[in-house]
Formats: structure tokens, C-alpha cells, sequence
């Protein structure tokens, strides 16, 4: 099962997108665990993290996130603005997806 987190400032305007992810998962039959959390409280779930998909509102913390995340194995990503603002999980979960695979 893939393991993707979506992190915003607060984890609240993430917590839509990631039942529209959720959705799309099933639809499809993927099986994955999608979650939406704050930055600061990352650092206590990241255990058996495969994608970490930022939201464009804290897009700027990509490469901090990406120091620490990347050596553990984590793929980062930041979430298409169109996407994020559309809630196109559809989108979102193939590129997660996407980066899961590579």
C-alpha cells in the first residue's frame, strides 16, 4: 500500500483534497493511505511515508522538506495550483502515483 501525506499550513484546506483523493482511490481500486497533517507535526508520522505532496501554499518549504525528507527515501512534490484549486483528485492521486513508482 502506497503511504502519501499532504502537508499545508494547517492541514485543514488539505483535509478536502484528501477525500477527493480518497474517492478517486476507490473508484479506481488503489489501494493507498492518504492523510493530511501541518508541517510542524510531519516530523512525528513520517514512519512509512512514500509520497509527500505539498500544498501551493507552502510551496516556498519545498527544498527544506525535500533535505530532510528525500535521504529517508520520500518523494516531495508540490501540488499542481490548478489542480489544488479545482480539488482535482483525480489529478493529484496520478501524480502521486506517479512519483510512487519512480
Amino acid at each position: 500500500m502506497i503511504r502519501i501525506v499532504l502537508v499545508c499550513s494547517a492541514g485543514m484546506s488539505t483535509s478536502l483534497m484528501v477525500k477527493k483523493m480518497q474517492e478517486a482511490a476507490q473508484a479506481s481500486g488503489q489501494e493507498v493511505s492518504i492523510q493530511a497533517t501541518a508541517g510542524e507535526a510531519l516530523a512525528n508520522i513520517t514512519d512509512g511515508i512514500d509520497v509527500l505532496m505539498l500544498g501551493p501554499q507552502v510551496a516556498y518549504m519545498r527544498k527544506d522538506y525535500e533535505q530532510r525528507y528525500v535521504p529517508k527515501g520520500i518523494k516531495v512534490d508540490v501540488i499542481n495550483t490548478i489542480d489544488y484549486g479545482r480539488m482535482n483528485g483525480e489529478k493529484v492521486l496520478a501524480r502521486a502515483l506517479e512519483l510512487a513508482a519512480n
